[in-house]
């Protein structure tokens, strides 16, 4: 029943691919602070890939803020991409009132976390900094606490290679 719940809310919730290595990430965001998968251990490590372009995008951050801001146990850090000037970035993450940490991307960063083929696709790493999946697409903070709260009641349901689907958009 709960993974047939997980499948409903993700219809599209991947398990991370066995190749991807995302343990030794370092970002600098933009105050220039370094930031690692490390850094953060006992919380879930969301990391969103978004541009300014992307209506999706755009959409989805609102309550990725509302997550980062209302839990101390989560961790967002959205990065950037396909941008032609860092300050529009900027400009955009201020008027969308975006508190938690941005990373400029590009090619280099996200192949420290895994395939990004479109966005907004966005990775979630448990509070043991485990892979527990990722999604390419438009997510909501309701489907990511349900998964939290599901894969913390079952640790084994989250855990890489063990998700009985695994569905490419």
């Amino acid at each position: 029943m709960m993974q047939r719940t997980l499948i409903v809310i993700f219809c599209l919730l991947l398990s991370l691919p066995l190749g991807a290595e995302a343990r030794g990430f370092v970002f600098t965001d933009s105050t220039g602070k370094k930031l690692t998968l490390s850094d953060y251990k006992g919380k879930w490590v969301l990391i969103n890939f978004w541009a300014t372009w992307c209506p999706p995008c755009l959409k989805e951050i609102p309550d990725l803020v509302s997550l980062y801001e209302s839990r101390k146990d989560v961790v967002v850090i959205g990065i950037a991409m396909d941008y032609q000037n860092p300050q529009t970035v900027l400009k955009y993450a201020d008027s969308l009132s975006i508190s938690y940490p941005i990373v400029f991307g590009d090619r280099k960063i996200a192949a420290q976390i895994g395939p990004v083929s479109m966005l907004p696709t966005t990775y979630l790493f448990d509070p043991a900094g485990q892979p527990a999946a990722y999604k390419v697409g438009l997510i909501s903070r309701e489907s990511l606490e349900e998964f939290m709260r599901e894969s913390s009641a079952d640790p084994q349901s989250s855990r890489p290679g063990e998700t009985s689907q695994r569905k490419r958009k």
